[in-house]
C-alpha cells in the first residue's frame, strides 16, 4: 500500500490543555461514585489524624499540668479529670483512646488502597484499554497502513496508565489536599491567627514554584512518550526480523542501534529527574523554614503564656508539617497532570479519528449474495497521494474468474480492497449484486467475501481454530470440510496432534504452502460466494505452487474469484484478465484474446516476463518508443 504523508494521529489542530483536561473531567465523572467513596474514606482518614494530634498534645499537657500544678490543658467535649485522678491513670486512657484511633485508622487505610486499586486498575484501565481496542477494530487499513505498530502498543499500555493516573493521582489528590488543606487551615488559625499566617508566609511562592514546573514538564514528557514509541517499534522490528538481521550478521548492529535508543531515552528522562529533583528539596527547605519561624514565634508564645506546650506549640508543629507535606505534594501532582495530559491527547488521538468506512445507519440486504461485481468510474487514491486507480469500468458475473495483471503500483491490491470496504474510493461505485456496497453493512458485505492474502498470518492456537477464526461456533465436521476443499485436510492429519495442533508464533512450524492452503480454508470456512486471492502463488516454489493451484481450483468452483495473478498457469485459468498500468485498465479480455492483440500482455507473456517488476519495464519501454500498450 501507499503511505500516507498525513499520519491519522496528528490532527491538525491540537486540544488545549484545558479542554483536554475538560474531556478528562467529563471521563472520570461516570466513576464519580468510587472516587466519592475513596475520598470519604480519606476524610475520616484525617479526622482520626488530627484526634490523634489532639490527643497526643494533650496527653503532653496534663502531664506539664502535672509537674506544674496548673491547668493549661484543653480537655474536649467539657471533660476533665478530677484532681485526685491518678495521672497515669489519665495518660493510659489517652494512650489507649490514640491506639483505637490507630486501628481504625489502619482499616480505614485498607480500605481506602483496595478502593484506589479497584478504581485504578479495575474500573478505569480495563475500561478505557477496552475503549481503545474496540475503536481501534473499527478503523479502516488506511490507519494502519500510516501507524506504526509501536506507537499503537505504547498507548494502548503506557499511554492508557497515564490517562487513569488523572483521576487517583490528580482528581482525587487534588481534592484531598484541598480538603486537607483547609482542614489544618482552619485548625491552626483556631489556635492563634498570627501564627498561622506568620508559619504560611512562603506558601505563595511554593505556588509560583510549582507553577513553573509543571510549565516545564509538559514538552518533556511529550518527547519521552515519543522516544518510547520509537524504542517499542525498533524492538518489534528486531523481533519479527530476527532471521534476516541473522543472516546478513546484523547482530551486533542492531543491538547498538537499540542501545543507542535506550540511551536517548534515559538522557530524556534524566532531564525529567533533574526537574522533580530541584523541585523538590526546594518545597523541603521553604517547609523547614516555615518550622524554623514556628519555633522562634511559636517559642515566644508559649513562654509569654498564650499558647500551650502540647495542644499549642506541639500540634501546630505536627498540623504545619501536615500542611507542609500537602504542598509538597503539589510536585508529585504537576508530574501526575503532565503524564496524564500527554498520555490524554496521545489516547483520544486514537479515539477521535474517525471511522472512515462504517455500516450505514439504515444498510441494505445483500441476501442471498449472487457474487455479482461491477466497478463503476472507480478512482481511488490514498489519502495525500496520486490516484492509483483511474476511472476504473468492469463487470464480473456470478461464478466468474477475474485475473488481475500489472506492475508493482499498479492498483492491484487497491482493487482488491475496494470490493470489502477497506477503503472507500473518492470517486465512482463499486457495487456487489448491483447494490453500492457502502449502502450495505460492513459486516454482512465481509461474511460474503473470502479472502486470502499474499501472506497470511495464523495465531499461536490450534489448526482448527485458526481454520474457525472467521467463524469461531464452526463445527468439526465445517471445519474438515473447509480444509478437504482446500487440500489442507491430508497434511493435518499428518501433524502431531491433527486439528488440535497448536500452531507457533505465525505458523512458522508450517511450510508456506502449508499456511496458505489453511488460510484458504479459513476463507472457504463461512461458504462464501466472492472470493479474493491477492497472488497466492507469490515466492513459492513449483511443486508448492502446484499445490495451492490444486487448493484453489477446489475453492473457486462456483465461486465469482478475483485473484492476482503473475503466472501463466494461473492467467489461463480465468474466465478474463484485467491487465492494469499505473491505475488504468489498459486490456481486458480472456488469455486466448489478448494474445491475438498486440498490446503489453501478449509481450510479456513471449518474454515471459509477466512478473510485476518486468511488466513495469515492458510497459516503460513501451510508452518511451510509443508502441501500443494495449
Amino acid at each position: 500500500m501507499v503511505p500516507d504523508p498525513q499520519s491519522p494521529l496528528t490532527p491538525p489542530s491540537q486540544p488545549s490543555n484545558t479542554r483536554l483536561v475538560l474531556r478528562l473531567l467529563r471521563f472520570s465523572w461516570q466513576f464519580r461514585a468510587r472516587s466519592l467513596q475513596v475520598i470519604v474514606t480519606q476524610v475520616f482518614i484525617l479526622c482520626l489524624t488530627l484526634g490523634g494530634y489532639g490527643l497526643t498534645g494533650l496527653a503532653i499537657d496534663h502531664l506539664s499540668d502535672t509537674v506544674r500544678g496548673t491547668s493549661q490543658a484543653r480537655w474536649p467535649f467539657g471533660w476533665a479529670p478530677g484532681p485526685d485522678t491518678d495521672p497515669a491513670r489519665v495518660i493510659l486512657i489517652i494512650g489507649l483512646a490514640i491506639v483505637v484511633f490507630a486501628l481504625i485508622r489502619a482499616v480505614l487505610e485498607y480500605a481506602y488502597q483496595m478502593a484506589v486499586g479497584r478504581l485504578v486498575h479495575i474500573d478505569i484501565v480495563l475500561k478505557l484499554r477496552a475503549q481503545v481496542y474496540e475503536k481501534l477494530q473499527r478503523l479502516s487499513f488506511r490507519f494502519f497502513d500510516q501507524t506504526a505498530s509501536g506507537t499503537l502498543i505504547n498507548r494502548v499500555t503506557g499511554d492508557v496508565q497515564a490517562v487513569r493516573s488523572f483521576i487517583d493521582q490528580v482528581i482525587i489528590q487534588i481534592f484531598i489536599m484541598a480538603v486537607s488543606l483547609g482542614v489544618y487551615l482552619v485548625y491552626m488559625l483556631n489556635m492563634h491567627v498570627t501564627l498561622t499566617l506568620v508559619c504560611l508566609a512562603t506558601t505563595p511562592v511554593l505556588w509560583v514554584l510549582s507553577a513553573t514546573f509543571s510549565r516545564l514538564l509538559h514538552p518533556a514528557y511529550l518527547k519521552s512518550r515519543e522516544l518510547l514509541d520509537d524504542l517499542i517499534l525498533n524492538f518489534s522490528e528486531n523481533i519479527q526480523g530476527i532471521q534476516t538481521i541473522k543472516g546478513f550478521n546484523l547482530e551486533e548492529t542492531r543491538k547498538r542501534e537499540f542501545e543507542e535508543r535506550n540511551a536517548e531515552i534515559q538522557r530524556q528522562r534524566q532531564g525529567i529527574f533533574w526537574l522533580v529533583s530541584t523541585f523538590s528539596p526546594s518545597i523541603g527547605l521553604l517547609t523547614q523554614v516555615n518550622l524554623v519561624v514556628l519555633l522562634g514565634y511559636g517559642g515566644y508564645l508559649v513562654v509569654q503564656g498564650e499558647l500551650p506546650i502540647g495542644a499549642g506549640l506541639v500540634v501546630f508543629a505536627g498540623l504545619l508539617q501536615q500542611f507542609s507535606g500537602q504542598i509538597a505534594n503539589i510536585a508529585g501532582v504537576a508530574d501526575s497532570i503532565q503524564q496524564a495530559l500527554t498520555g490524554a491527547r496521545r489516547v483520544f488521538e486514537i479515539l477521535d479519528t474517525p471511522v472512515e468506512v462504517d455500516s450505514p445507519t439504515q444498510p441494505m440486504s445483500l441476501a442471498p449474495v449472487r457474487g455479482a461485481v461491477a466497478f463503476e468510474g472507480v478512482t481511488f487514491a490514498f489519502r495525500g497521494g496520486y490516484p492509483v486507480l483511474r476511472k476504473l469500468s468492469f463487470s464480473a458475473e456470478p461464478g466468474e474468474i477475474i485475473a488481475i495483471a500489472g506492475a508493482t503500483g499498479s492498483g492491484k491490491s487497491a482493487l482488491m480492497s475496494l470490493i470489502p470496504r477497506f477503503y472507500d474510493p473518492q470517486a465512482g461505485t463499486v457495487r456487489v449484486d448491483g447494490i453500492d456496497v457502502r449502502d450495505v453493512s460492513v459486516e454482512e458485505l465481509r461474511r460474503a467475501i473470502g479472502i486470502v492474502f499474499q501472506e497470511n498470518f495464523l495465531f499461536s492456537n490450534t489448526v482448527a481454530a485458526n481454520i474457525a477464526f472467521g467463524h469461531p461456533g464452526a463445527s468439526r465436521a465445517q471445519i474438515e470440510k473447509a480444509a478437504r476443499i482446500a487440500s489442507a485436510h491430508d497434511f493435518i492429519c499428518a501433524l502431531p496432534k491433527g486439528y488440535d495442533t497448536v500452531l507457533s508464533e505465525s505458523g512458522t512450524n508450517l511450510s508456506g504452502g502449508q499456511r496458505q492452503r489453511l488460510a484458504i480454508a479459513r476463507a472457504l470456512l463461512l461458504e462464501p460466494p466472492i472470493i479474493l486471492l491477492d497472488d497466492p502463488t507469490a515466492a513459492i516454489d513449483p511443486e508448492t505452487e502446484h499445490e495451492i493451484l490444486e487448493a484453489i481450483d477446489h475453492a473457486i468452483a462456483g465461486r465469482t474469484t478475483f485473484i492476482v495473478a503473475h503466472r501463466l498457469s494461473t492467467l489461463k485459468r480465468a474466465d478474463r484478465i484485467l491487465v492494469l498500468d499505473q491505475g488504468n485498465l489498459l486490456q481486458l479480455g480472456t488469455h486466448t484474446e489478448l494474445m491475438a492483440v498486440d498490446g503489453l500482455y501478449r509481450e510479456a507473456i513471449r518474454v515471459q516476463a509477466i512478473d510485476p517488476e518486468s511488466l513495469a519495464l515492458l510497459a516503460a519501454n513501451r510508452r518511451r518508443e510509443g508502441g501500443p500498450l494495449s
